[in-house]
């Protein structure tokens, strides 16, 4: 009666080595295939962020990402899902550090024309940016100039307006504030200025609301103290220093032909919001 046989063991050890080495061999591909992916997709984001340096005018390239794994199926198809790009230091007309960031989505780009460098092929289905404008640039404007240390700081529009501090949680708050008008905001700018030959800490809660491409400060209430304790300025004083917290800022034309939607205030910064659709990176300008 015939019995099954154990393989000898010289077979079955050249067996295991060639199936090693196959899964080595597939493992070595893939590392290449996505090592070349990762090689490609930084190669076009460093195309894209050259561009965007000249565009904008930049000393460094900003920093660009380009969403999404495998890159090369997008980059073959010439279709990209999201792409972002930040950059600083950028100067829009009188304003000199500001801060762009921009989500573009939807984005068409032969692979022919970004390998030459041909940015004007790209176009941008949908476009999310902001920009932000420092204290230090905001400072620099007529007639914040009177101004000394001046600083930036969010404030309720509730509290600008009435100087009442709103009632209900913290959370309730910023869920009401977030469903109003995204074209104003409020804002507390503080710094020091000459009253009567005393220098003074004053406080100036005011709305800041978007108008075009500019954003006007429109001064409320002054109060003068410290962080902890502050005082109203009587009405008198009031009337005659409100207008040095009075300012409008032009931005020009915002990055990416972009539509000013919404402003918001930051600690020590004011941010403006805007979208736009079917545009080219090309229209990358600034105004100036």
């Amino acid at each position: 009666m015939t019995q099954d046989r154990p393989a000898p063991a010289g077979r079955a050890g050249r067996r295991g080595r060639r199936t090693r080495r196959v899964v080595i061999s597939l493992l070595v591909l893939v590392a290449v295939l996505v090592g070349a992916d990762f090689g490609l997709a930084a190669f076009a984001e460093h195309t894209v962020s050259q561009k965007a340096r000249e565009q904008l005018l930049l000393t460094d390239d900003p920093a660009v990402t380009i969403h999404g794994f495998p890159f090369t199926t997008q980059a073959i198809g010439g279709d990209y899902r999201h792409i972002s790009l930040s950059a600083s230091g950028v100067a829009i007309k009188n304003l000199k550090d500001v801060a762009v960031n921009a989500e573009l989505n939807n984005v068409t780009a032969p692979l022919s024309d970004l390998v030459n460098g041909n940015t004007k092929a790209i176009k941008i289905g949908e476009l999310e940016a902001q920009v932000t404008i420092k204290a230090s640039d905001i400072a620099k404007i007529e007639p914040l100039t009177n101004i000394q240390d001046l600083r930036i700081e969010p404030s309720s529009l509730e509290y600008v307006q009435t100087g009442q501090e709103p009632s209900g949680s913290q959370d309730n708050q910023q869920q009401a504030e977030e469903s109003t008008d995204k074209s104003k905001a409020g804002i507390r700018i503080s710094g020091d200025v000459q009253i009567a030959g005393q220098q003074l800490e004053i406080f100036c809660f005011a709305l800041i609301e978007l108008h075009g491409t500019a954003i006007d400060i429109v001064p409320q209430r002054l109060q003068y103290g410290n962080d902890k304790q502050t005082t109203v300025v009587p009405q008198s004083v009031q009337k005659a220093l409100l207008p040095n917290f009075k300012a409008s800022i032009d931005t020009g034309n915002l990055p990416f032909e972009v539509t000013p939607t919404g402003v918001s205030v930051n600690s020590g910064s004011v941010t403006i919001k805007g979208k736009a659709q079917d545009v080219t990176f090309s229209g990358a300008t600034t105004g100036r």
